[in-house]
C-alpha cells in the first residue's frame, strides 16, 4: 500500500521499536511508497510512512531492498555530506562513512550481515538514523 509521507519532526524524532514477523506488510508498504517517490527519493524509513518500527528501504539498481532492524556494525572513511530528505525541506550537512557493514533481518527475519560502499552506504546511514529518531 502506498502511504502518505510524514513531515512532522516530532513524529520523526522518536526512536523506533524493533520490527518482527508481524511487520512484513510494513516492508511491502515501504517498497510501494518508495516506488511512487523514486524520482525524488532513494530511501525511506518506516517512521516516514507513519509506522514506528525499525525498518528501512533503499534503492538498489532498478529495484529496492528492505532491511528490518538494521544496525551498523562497522564503519570507516568518514566524510562530510549534504543531504536532503523527503520528510524535510532543503538540505543539511551530515557526517557519513564511505564503507559500512550492516547487520539486519530480511523478509524471512533471518539475520544477515553485508558490506556497502559509496552512495548506497550513505543512503543506508541516513535511513538508519531515521530509525533512531535522528534527523539531518
Amino acid at each position: 500500500m502506498i502511504r502518505p509521507i510524514v513531515k512532522m519532526p516530532l513524529m520523526l524524532q522518536r526512536a523506533a521499536e524493533p520490527a518482527g514477523p508481524q511487520d512484513v506488510e510494513v516492508g511491502h508498504d515501504l517498497l510501494d511508497t518508495l516506488a511512487v517517490h523514486r524520482s525524488e527519493c532513494v530511501g525511506m524509513a518506516a517512521n516516514m510512512i507513519g509506522v514506528n518500527k525499525r525498518a528501512i528501504v533503499f534503492a538498489e539498481g532498478d529495484g529496492a531492498r528492505v532491511m528490518f532492524n538494521p544496525e551498523i556494525v562497522r564503519q570507516s572513511q568518514p566524510f562530510d555530506a549534504e543531504e536532503g530528505c523527503l520528510s524535510l525541506e532543503g538540505t543539511r550537512p551530515a557526517r557519513r562513512y564511505k564503507k559500512i557493514a550492516v547487520r539486519y533481518q530480511d523478509f524471512d527475519f533471518a539475520w544477515k550481515e553485508e558490506s556497502f560502499t559509496g552512495w548506497t552506504a550513505q543512503i543506508i546511514q541516513h535511513e538508519i538514523d531515521h530509525t533512531k529518531g535522528i534527523l539531518i
